[in-house]
């Protein structure tokens, strides 16, 4: 099983471990389009519209030179990286042993930067979006999506997708995919959330981190998770080649 997840916008702002060695990531297959995109990353932030491309507002001026310095900025695990509400909820710092390790081999973060990373992945904070189209590749999604497809298709197991939608555009998982909804329920009526989808995304994702079965298929998922306490509905896929659908809905 993967369990794929968007980065978070809010990152540790500094490592303590050595420099960036593309060389020693996950899905090595990567290693070249991670150096285009890494390399039109540092000259953009040498040049006046970086802040327009990155869509940064004028307290995110010093992400500008962060990304400058990636080459030589000291790194530390993905794991640490990210600390947005979805991380905050997985709460990798905090599991047991054993489920960090199936954290470590089952979870898989997109990245407008890197592609795709493992938790245990070194890298330096950064700023850069899978939205954004960055000169001279373009729109982020459309340049990682055959690089991600020949690194991931041939990765075998369920794949349960929490990304947000820049990042399922980088790679569509297909049939052998869910993608995990969050509604919320008051008074009969449905909704899509978004700031607390992110915080039961990751509370769920703990759940499959910290639970030592492994569903094999859609209809498996929905059961471990309704096992697990959460109110779990699946969908099947509307047609051949897409996902199936799996909404946890939430009392307001």
């Amino acid at each position: 099983m993967l369990i794929l997840l968007p980065p978070s916008e809010g990152k540790a702002s500094r490592g303590d471990g050595p420099v960036l060695d593309l060389d020693t990531l996950g899905f090595p297959e990567l290693t070249s389009p991670r150096e285009k995109v890494l390399d039109a990353l540092v000259t953009l932030c040498h040049t006046h519209d970086a802040r327009a491309v990155l869509g940064l507002s004028e307290r995110q001026l010093d992400e500008i030179g962060r990304n400058r310095d990636l080459h030589d900025a000291p790194t530390l695990t993905a794991a640490e990286l990210y600390t947005g509400v979805l991380y905050d909820n997985l709460g990798l710092a905090t599991l047991a042993p054993d489920a960090r390790r199936r954290a470590d081999l089952r979870v898989v973060v997109f990245s407008g930067l890197w592609g795709a990373l493992r938790l245990t992945d070194r890298v330096p904070p950064y700023r850069l979006s899978m939205a954004r189209a960055l000169p001279p590749m373009g729109g982020l999604a459309a340049f990682w999506r055959p690089f991600l497809t020949a690194a991931l298709g041939p990765l075998p197991g369920l794949i349960v997708d929490m990304r947000s939608a820049p990042y399922a555009q980088a790679w569509p998982a297909g049939e052998r995919a869910v993608a995990v909804r969050v509604l919320k329920e008051s008074a009969g009526r449905r909704t899509v959330v978004s700031h607390m989808a992110k915080a039961t995304r990751g509370v769920a994702a703990r759940s499959l981190v910290e639970d030592p079965g492994e569903p094999g298929d859609p209809r498996e998922l929905a059961e471990v998770l309704t096992g697990l306490g959460h109110r779990a509905e699946l969908h099947p896929a509307p047609r051949p080649g897409k996902p199936w659908t799996l909404d946890i809905v939430i009392d307001s």
